[in-house]
């Protein structure tokens, strides 16, 4: 092991003293009906799923991590760290800017949050730990035309700051990707890059011989879930999925059953949760608001949150201040149903 990958165990294992969990949520953002953000329906749909979730990204791009304002990611952060504190999960907080500039304005917003008394210097590693943050998600800067050398050196003047820090592979909304070679530099670099999110659906990072150093990385890619975990022949240590919205208790269950080597149950659980969201995805994919990961999972999560009877209620709100059309949310029940996962009762009701 060397030097660097060295510290970045000692790292790890101090933001991490339980373990890194293995199942990650990125929180949907709830609105009210006037678009402002309902921080008490975050709290209640935060409380059903934690039974099952322990690593958390908020705001991550299922929370509307790019569209939200300066404030309103800075508000939604409050919120995490606080259920942070009283949950003692672990939390990533999601910078979902453009341009480099602009990540390390918010990181250092971020980190004033953190801080009990910010007239008194405190160790930043110190502050995290307390608050149960784990770090700050990055993606590259935003733009088809970045060169590697260009991504490489916006990346460098993230982890510069000397904060733990995740990098999150998303081409769909950024517009490029990290190189596999781009990545092996960074990771022989610095050892506060602790962790890697893949959401592009490629996993070319994480299929490839470049060395990883001990990055933890996970899965954001909604199919074939059970094939893709380190331990059982796949190339990733665990997963953060959209899904884990809704369907936390099942993915939490594939998951165990993939440690006890019941390939069986594994596979039946992947396929159907497969088949199901490939459905709903399909279904919002023609929206012309939102992303597919928000407008799959709130339309999914109306009914988590409603029971059977969810498309009697108000369609839930996007960002954007507009809902998710009634067709969508009738069609997403109806899919629920045939694939048997529907709940009895919401948690709302």
């Amino acid at each position: 092991m060397n030097d660097v990958a060295g510290k970045r165990q000692v790292l790890i294992t101090e933001l991490f003293s339980s373990g890194i969990p293995r199942l990650w949520c990125p929180l949907l953002t709830h609105y009210r009906s006037d678009g402002t953000i309902d921080i008490d329906r975050m709290h209640v749909h935060f409380n059903h799923v934690v039974p099952w979730v322990k690593g958390f990204l908020i705001p991550g791009s299922t929370g509307d991590g790019w569209e939200l304002t300066e404030d309103e990611t800075l508000e939604v952060a409050d919120f995490a760290i606080q259920q942070a504190r009283t949950h003692e999960i672990s939390l990533l907080l999601g910078v979902l800017k453009a341009d480099v500039e602009t990540m390390k304005r918010t990181i250092s917003s971020m980190i004033k949050m953190l801080q009990k008394n910010p007239t008194e210097k405190e160790d930043a590693g110190q502050i995290l730990q307390a608050n149960h943050v784990c770090g700050f998600t990055v993606c590259p800067p935003r733009g088809k035309s970045f060169t590697q050398p260009e991504i490489e050196a916006g990346l460098s003047a993230i982890l510069d700051m000397g904060m733990p820090t995740a990098l999150y592979q998303l081409p769909q909304v950024t517009g490029n990707e990290v190189a596999p070679e781009t990545f092996e530099r960074l990771v022989q670099k610095y050892s506060n890059l602790v962790f890697f999110k893949d959401s592009s659906g490629q996993d070319n990072i994480a299929t490839s011989d470049v060395y990883k150093g001990g990055v933890f990385l996970v899965r954001g890619a909604e199919c074939s879930y059970a094939q893709w975990l380190t331990g059982t022949g796949g190339s990733y240590d665990g997963f953060l999925l959209s899904t884990a919205n809704c369907f936390s208790q099942n993915l939490s269950s594939l998951i165990e059953s993939l440690e006890k080597n019941d390939q069986g149950k594994a596979r039946e659980i992947s396929e159907r949760l497969t088949t199901a969201v490939s459905e709903v995805f399909a279904l919002v994919q023609p929206l012309p608001y939102g992303n597919p990961f928000t407008n799959a999972n709130k339309a999914i999560d109306h009914f988590f949150a409603f029971g059977p009877s969810a498309n009697t209620i108000e369609e839930p709100m996007l960002h954007e201040k507009i809902r998710i059309p009634h067709d969508v949310i009738q069609a997403t029940g109806a899919i629920l149903t045939h694939h048997s996962l529907m709940p009895e009762k919401g948690y709302m009701e």
